[in-house]
């Protein structure tokens, strides 16, 4: 029996706080631990292990660890042949602590994106699923692309393996944004990654825009084509989302055949999804077939009595002919994973691309260094002879050392770095052989090399994004045509993606307050400056020739006394500031040109020296860099005979903003007037016009027009008959139907056919006139004119067609429209073709040679222009011919 005191014990171990009935367990003499310690331990350490060692890519070269191990490891046994891939997985079992089968589907995945493996023999089909064969019977090497872009050991970090027996890369050195160009996939604890891919050429051309500061734009491209509405991809972010549809052509009435599919599918995952939707009736179909092989094909058959394309939408509907994929960018960064958007990823690449290749250029500067150092002693070192120290016998060898670096300090003037015992020892280790071949002028002239590299590597580092860009431009011209776009980016209503944002506000200004914003009710007495973006930057400049850059708001206040403000584009190096200041309340007046091509939002800089009172006498700024004359009068003052004279802003030269100028004059100035508008000192610009949207712009979106200058205009042509000429400005929005738009040329001769209000064709030969502030018409002043067609030849014919009235039939008549008409102004009415005329249209032009133009004195009359009907021309007569 127990006793009373043990009853107790147990009772009041009953109730007992859980605590101490964890304690009790845990000592209870075997080794036991608590739930919650365990999962708080052991499952977050887990966790964190997965998702930085397995799932989840890194930022900095787009790798697993699997997958940087298997690089690792084919680089090692490369030796330009084909590898069996059992023996590349051996090879990468002493760096990755798992089994062979994770690393043979990592490796054969990195395969089939054909990127960075040149396979040989089945490695399976992305577009059927089918398995790649046993790694005993295929083989792998790295590409040439690969090769160059992912390996350096000079600018690797290196780290020990699991075991401490071997040592690995703790990311490569990847230059180029290789995570978005295969994209990635990954389920860790508690997180999933899954990026896109994008095209190889697509990306690069983004990394060139950000290098240069202007805006990129990246959307998906999937290896097994098709169609996809990024209309909601959220830069591949969690929320986003890109649908994607296969292609299907239809054959004829009764077949139709898939040639892509989407993304993450398989043709037989399709093919079940069609039977299925087959089976529950919401589509027919009569027969199915998968000729897949290299490129993808199902073969749908028809019945007589379905339509194809009700069958299209129907299989866009109910099947896996679409899908949708939502994407999930997730980065190892900082040593833990962040979602960002693929710009991100794009920057981020692009910055340690760049930071990479300063890297080599600075050790391959390094090391020129070092070898013009030992080619310099070894020049020294010979050409003076002092060799001959190591031929005294007498001597010890320690002693001659001393003797050689004694002598050789003589010259320490010519070095860079200091002589070190390490030299000298290098030096007298020389093989007495090579002593008497040694050869002045060949060391003298591999300084020389040397010298010239060092430079050229020094000025890419000056001009480092240049040079970055030209990298990215060598990788686009040589691996780019292998990797063309794949899938065609539109919406789903088959509209194409639009690539240009409309301006959706303006900017105004009040000068003399210190306000600017888009709001001309929040602004007393605003001032329209220019159409802008509610995302743009703003550019301001004051009377003392302070100057800023701020965002655009509907209103704020910047500093009174404003001079001029614009919207600011970044990276613009043809837009130029032409200033007159004075320097201080009394000092000498300067003149400076400058560009501004970057600056810190909200910060204020000045055009001035910064001296007290300093103020602008003149002020303009000039999108195509053009340079006026200003007319410069100064006060009067004893003994100073030249009170006005005239300054040519194109004799100062373009530079940064922080230059102070040239000096104008050093006398008081009391004014400065425009003698006359200047040109551009840099070319002209190239125009294009972008007909989707009916604008010109700078970027090369649309028909190229040309180049021009300031001076220069474009004219446009409709069909109504109203013409206008243009500055060839930026956003300009053209009205009208279009016939043609081109660049303007006051002696440019145009032919045109018309019919007039009562049904007649006339033809007319005319040049334009620039009218910037109006529209005329070049049809006639008559109403119910109606164009018909525009010519430009040189020589232009016209093939008449008559009306078969019943008696003699009249066959058609080829007019030589240089002969039968003289080059007028475009209001004159023309010449009438001729009577009972059906048709009339330009054709082929004459073939003549070019000789000198006959005045209007000199025409001669037509004649047996239309069947028994004669017409003249007089030279009086502006409009009508005369019928007799």
């Amino acid at each position: 029996m127990r006793s009373e005191e043990e009853e107790i014990e147990d009772i009041c171990q009953e109730n007992a706080p859980l605590s101490e009935k964890y304690e009790k367990v845990i000592n209870d003499g075997t080794k036991k631990n608590k739930l919650s310690g365990m999962y708080r331990d052991w499952f977050l350490d887990y966790a964190s292990y997965v998702i930085l060692e397995r799932a989840v890519p890194h930022i900095s070269d787009g790798l697993k660890p699997v997958q940087r191990r298997i690089l690792h490891a084919m680089k090692l046994m490369d030796d330009g042949r084909h590898q069996k891939v059992a023996s590349l997985v051996g090879a990468t079992m002493p760096f990755h602590p798992h089994g062979n089968a994770s690393i043979e589907d990592a490796l054969v995945q990195l395969g089939q994106k054909n990127l960075l493996i040149d396979c040989q023999g089945n490695w399976g089909n992305i577009l059927t699923g089918d398995p790649a064969a046993a790694g005993r019977y295929i083989e792998a090497r790295l590409t040439p692309f690969a090769n160059e872009v992912l390996f350096n050991p000079k600018t690797t970090e290196w780290v020990n393996s699991y075991d401490g027996r071997n040592r690995e890369p703790v990311n490569l050195p990847v230059k180029f944004p290789l995570l978005l160009a295969q994209g990635s996939e990954g389920i860790a604890v508690g997180l999933a990654s899954k990026i896109l891919p994008h095209n190889f050429n697509e990306l690069i051309d983004a990394s060139i825009a950000y290098l240069k500061g202007e805006d990129f734009l990246l959307e998906p491209d999937f290896p097994t084509g098709g169609f996809a509405d990024t209309s909601a991809y959220n830069r591949g972010l969690r929320g986003g989302k890109v649908r994607i549809r296969a292609n299907i052509q239809k054959v004829n009435k009764n077949t139709l055949v898939i040639t892509e599919i989407p993304f993450g599918k398989t043709t037989e995952e399709i093919m079940d999804s069609i039977l299925k939707a087959n089976e529950k009736g919401k589509i027919r179909i009569r027969k199915i077939d998968d000729n897949t092989a290299e490129h993808a094909e199902i073969v749908i058959q028809l019945y007589n009595d379905i339509s194809p394309d009700k069958t299209i939408d129907a299989l866009y509907a109910t099947t896996d002919c679409e899908v949708s994929i939502s994407p999930n960018t997730c980065v190892i960064k900082d040593s833990r994973p962040q979602f960002i958007g693929v710009d991100e990823i794009l920057k981020a690449s692009t910055d340690n691309t760049r930071e990479l290749i300063r890297r080599e250029l600075e050790i391959k500067l390094e090391e020129l260094g070092a070898e013009w150092h030992y080619m310099s002693l070894e020049k020294i070192f010979f050409e003076n002879r002092i060799y001959k120290i190591l031929e005294n016998d007498a001597a010890s060898w320690e002693e001659q050392l001393a003797a050689v670096k004694s002598a050789m300090l003589q010259y320490s003037h010519l070095f860079r770095k200091e002589i070190t015992d390490e030299d000298i020892n290098k030096l007298v280790e020389k093989p007495v052989k090579k002593i008497s071949r040694f050869d002045i002028k060949a060391v003298t002239d591999k300084i020389a090399d040397i010298e010239k590299k060092e430079e050229g590597i020094r000025y890419n580092l000056e001009h480092l994004t240049e040079y970055c860009i030209s990298y990215f431009t060598s990788l686009k011209e040589k691996y780019g045509a292998d990797h063309p776009r794949k899938t065609k980016i539109t919406s789903f209503e088959n509209i194409a993606v639009s690539t240009v944002v409309a301006n959706n506000a303006k900017l105004y200004i009040n000068r003399s307050e210190g306000f600017i914003g888009t709001s001309s009710k929040k602004i007393e007495e605003a001032e329209y400056v220019c159409d802008c973006s509610d995302i743009d930057e703003i550019i301001v400049f004051i009377k003392d020739g302070r100057y800023t850059i701020r965002k655009i708001s509907e209103k704020q206040f910047v500093e009174r006394n404003i001079v001029y403000a614009a919207v600011f584009k970044r990276q613009d190096e043809r837009t130029t500031y032409n200033v007159a200041y004075r320097d201080g309340r009394n000092g000498a007046v300067f003149g400076k040109r400058f560009t501004l091509t970057s600056i810190t939002r909200d910060k204020w800089y000045t055009v001035t020296k910064g001296t007290p009172d300093s103020t602008m006498l003149w002020f303009s700024a000039n999108k195509n860099a053009e340079a006026e004359i200003i007319k410069v009068c100064l006060r009067p003052r004893p003994k100073l005979k030249k009170l006005v004279f005239d300054f040519d802003f194109a004799t100062l030269m373009i530079k940064g903003r922080g230059s102070i100028g040239n000096i104008i004059t050093k006398y008081p100035v009391q004014k400065i007037m425009l003698r006359s508008a200047g040109v551009s000192t840099i070319g002209g610009k190239n125009i294009w016009f972008d007909s989707d949207i009916n604008r010109i712009n700078e970027e090369g979106r649309g028909i190229l027009l040309g180049e021009f200058e300031s001076s220069e205009r474009i004219v446009a042509l409709c069909r109504n008959g109203v013409f206008y000429t243009t500055p060839p400005d930026p956003g300009i929005r053209f009205n009208g139907e279009l016939v043609k738009i081109e660049k303007f040329d006051p002696n440019k001769v145009y032919s045109l056919l018309y019919k007039d209000s009562d049904g007649f064709i006339y033809v007319k030969r005319f040049t334009l006139e620039q009218n910037d502030n109006s529209e005329k018409n070049f049809i006639s002043n008559e109403e119910g004119a109606t164009f018909i067609e525009l010519n430009e030849d040189l020589h232009p014919a016209i093939t008449v067609t008559f009306e078969q009235n019943g008696k003699k039939p009249k066959e058609p008549l080829t007019i030589d429209v240089e002969e039968f008409i003289a080059v007028k102004s475009y209001k004159a009415k023309g010449k009438r073709v001729g009577n009972s005329v059906a048709e009339a249209l330009f054709t082929e032009p004459l073939m003549k040679e070019d000789l000198e133009p006959v005045s209007l004195a000199e025409e001669k009359t037509e004649e047996e222009i239309e069947y028994g009907t004669n017409i003249s021309y007089s030279a009086d007569d502006e409009d009508e011919p005369t019928l007799f």
